[in-house]
């Protein structure tokens, strides 16, 4: 049992922890069902106008939302989708490309929350992610139709691949740490200029807010 003189410090982080947690409400826009999912936080069914709300705590870091379509379940959750797929309604893990995400890491370095959009596991639904509250950036827009003229060569079923997804080379990985554009990078960043087309893709693709900011992640905004 703690100490009575390190209660006022646990009350004090306890605070300080709920205080910079975040919600993140998703809101699926889409005419169509789409199976949101967490990375932490699981997964859910969200017909045309649903929403689903998450809170995430403070410090968490690697973290990612993404929509999955095409998908079918039996009474345990398992099953699989088109995209995006993990093979559970409440994924555990990260899915399986194509799946534009929405990425972040919350309470980071000088207090601030880092948030992006990547098409670098490929593109299946248009998104945004935006501050709800306590931020003045516009946030991340990526409500372009990617899938309508994506390069033959990228093309899957319900989505468009990401270049490292089909040719795993250095140039469209960056496994050696150094990388630039390519034409097919430059196809998503067209359509998507806020979003990160290609790994090394950051000046242009990476927003803060502070930490404590709540957010929306909208699907076919």
């Amino acid at each position: 049992m703690a100490s009575s003189a390190l209660l006022p410090l646990l009350s004090a982080f306890l605070l300080f922890t709920l205080t910079n947690a975040a919600t993140f409400t998703v809101t699926n826009q889409c005419s169509y069902t789409v199976w949101a999912a967490a990375s932490p936080g699981g997964g859910k069914q969200l017909n045309s106008g649903q929403t689903w709300t998450l809170n995430v705590a403070a410090g968490t870091a690697g973290a990612r939302i993404w929509g999955r379509t095409g998908c079918s379940f039996d009474s345990n959750g398992n099953g699989k989708c088109n995209t995006g797929d993990c093979g559970k309604l409440a994924c555990t893990g990260f899915g399986s490309p194509p799946n534009t995400l929405a990425e972040f890491a919350l309470n980071q370095f000088s207090n601030l929350d880092f948030y992006d959009i990547s098409l670098v596991d490929g593109f299946n639904i248009p998104m945004n992610f935006v501050p709800a509250s306590g931020c003045s950036s516009a946030g991340a827009h990526c409500s372009a139709d990617v899938n309508a003229n994506c390069p033959s060569q990228l093309k899957t079923t319900g989505g468009c691949l990401n270049p490292c997804q089909v040719f795993k080379t250095d140039e469209y990985c960056c496994n050696s740490g150094s990388c630039g554009p390519t034409t097919y990078s430059m196809y998503f960043k067209n359509l998507c200029p806020q979003a990160y087309s290609y790994p090394k893709d950051d000046p242009t693709s990476t927003f803060t807010c502070p930490a404590g900011t709540n957010y929306n992640v909208v699907f076919c905004p």
